[in-house]
């Protein structure tokens, strides 16, 4: 009776069992997957394409103002984005720019607005004290 206790005792497995790791990574993917394009930031803007090289990145923070092409402006300051009115815009840059003088500041312009519109959203960052702004564009499409 004593051998036959033996016979059927099992020995300890030494194989680690990878299924419920594999079944958890691929529910991590697709939730990743999900959520990712969530994540997209800015508004809603098409830019116009240009031919030009990429600006170097800085260690500076930048601050983003944006037309769309209902001619709203946005104002994004370290990824807190607000729509705010043209009068009040120049009010916000400067406050901003006098606690960090150092700043990038951007204009993203879509390409259905006037010219004229996005020539007074620069006018207004120059009155605001913005020594240089910078304009995004999409690369040119072949």
């Amino acid at each position: 009776m004593a051998r036959s206790r033996r016979k059927n005792k099992r020995r300890p497995m030494a194989e680690i069992n990878v299924v419920p790791y594999i079944d958890v990574m691929l529910v991590l993917l697709v939730i990743f997957m999900i959520t990712a394009p969530m994540l997209t930031q800015g508004v809603d803007v098409e830019l116009p394409n240009a031919n030009a090289s990429p600006m170097q990145d800085t260690d500076n923070d930048v601050m983003i103002a944006s037309i769309d092409s209902k001619g709203k402006f946005y104002l994004d300051v370290g990824g807190k984005q607000e729509s705010i009115p043209l009068s009040q815009l120049q009010d916000r840059v400067r406050k901003v720019l006098s606690q960090n003088p150092k700043m990038s500041v951007l204009v993203r312009g879509d390409r259905s607005v006037p010219y004229g519109d996005v020539i007074g959203l620069m006018v207004a960052l120059q009155a605001a004290g913005v020594p240089n702004v910078g304009l995004v564009t999409e690369p040119e499409r072949n």
